[in-house]
């Protein structure tokens, strides 16, 4: 048979093993993936996250205020989500390194589709300038930061 053999038991070798490799980068994917957004045995309204609420100050202070008068009604108290309504913000999937604080600018302002949850998508918020959505990144950051998230 000569090389022909060689060539094809090589290839398929080759195949096998880039299957592998994406599988194992899917499965580490789907690890880290977000949980749904109705835990099993959960009620809708209940909160998602368990939130440690810090001393705030400044920009973080300032910021939880405005979150409570505009974010809070569908995020929860705290950012601590909304089962069946909206995700919490004291989650890795929001953290500085995965979405920076201008990236609540643009989702104030433009709203978002959806894409880590089920929720749906999220409307713009209008009567927010981009300071006040910056002060609540500053909150949302402490409160990210007290619970273990960087």
């Amino acid at each position: 048979m000569g090389d022909g053999g060689a060539g094809v038991k090589k290839s398929s070798v080759i195949i096998v093993v880039l299957t592998l490799l994406g599988t194992g980068w899917l499965v580490s994917r789907t690890n880290d993936a977000a949980p749904p957004d109705l835990a099993a045995g959960a009620k809708p309204g209940e909160a998602m996250a368990q939130v440690v609420v810090p001393a705030l100050e400044g920009d973080a202070a300032a910021g939880a205020v405005l979150f409570t008068e505009n974010c809070a009604v569908c995020h929860g108290a705290n950012a601590a989500g909304q089962q069946g309504v909206a995700p919490p913000l004291v989650h890795k999937v929001y953290r500085n390194r995965s979405h920076a604080d201008y990236s609540f600018v643009l989702a104030v302002q433009n709203g978002v589709r959806a894409h880590h949850w089920g929720f749906g998508n999220m409307p713009k918020i209008e009567g927010l300038t981009q300071d006040e959505v910056l002060l609540i990144a500053a909150y949302v950051r402490a409160l990210q930061e007290a619970n273990g998230i960087e």
